[in-house]
């Protein structure tokens, strides 16, 4: 039994969720979100209740997924989602240049990097970076994505992290 996929999502006053077929709209103050699925799961809305089910046992890691999935995309268009992240050593910084992404992070030449459609990013302070957007996996995307660009090493810290991210860190060389 799918303790995620029988659980009642509830819809707020400004958020509108359609079923055509088996593709899902939802629709509020942020944006508008749709994603289609599996042919066996069925979306039945009740006012401002939605209850998600399934044919058969056959598809139960469908049932938990699309219930998951819808309850992002209500929050993601009413109140969506946020990454922030740190750029931590000497001459590390962000900076916004158009729709790209300038990242300073010790390499012989600046990073750019695309901002993808959906995505909007702040930058309170050149060693700060706040992704928001709508769509979470969108958004843990690119967070993941700027990240990679220069990973925490473990003997200093420097590099790019997320905000409350605890980086192990490792004892250097001892001196004789």
């Amino acid at each position: 039994m799918s303790r995620i996929g029988n659980r009642t999502l509830t819809l707020p006053s400004n958020v509108t969720l359609t079923v055509d077929g088996n593709i899902v709209t939802v629709k509020g103050p942020k944006g508008e979100l749709s994603t289609e699925l599996n042919k066996h799961i069925t979306v039945e809305v009740n006012e401002n209740e939605v209850v998600v089910k399934r044919d058969n046992d056959n598809f139960k890691n469908f049932h938990g997924t699309a219930n998951a999935n819808i309850k992002n995309m209500i929050i993601g268009v009413s109140d969506g989602f946020e990454k922030k992240l740190e750029a931590v050593g000497v001459g590390y910084r962000f900076a916004l240049k158009g729709n790209q992404l300038v990242v300073t992070a010790g390499y012989s030449h600046p990073v750019e990097v695309n901002i993808p459609e959906g995505i909007k990013l702040e930058v309170p302070s050149n060693t700060e970076l706040f992704v928001r957007g709508t769509d979470k996996q969108l958004v843990g995307e690119f967070a993941a994505n700027v990240r990679k660009i220069r990973q925490p090493e473990p003997y200093k810290g420097k590099g790019i992290r997320y905000a409350n991210e605890y980086i192990i860190r490792k004892v250097g060389k001892k001196a004789a």
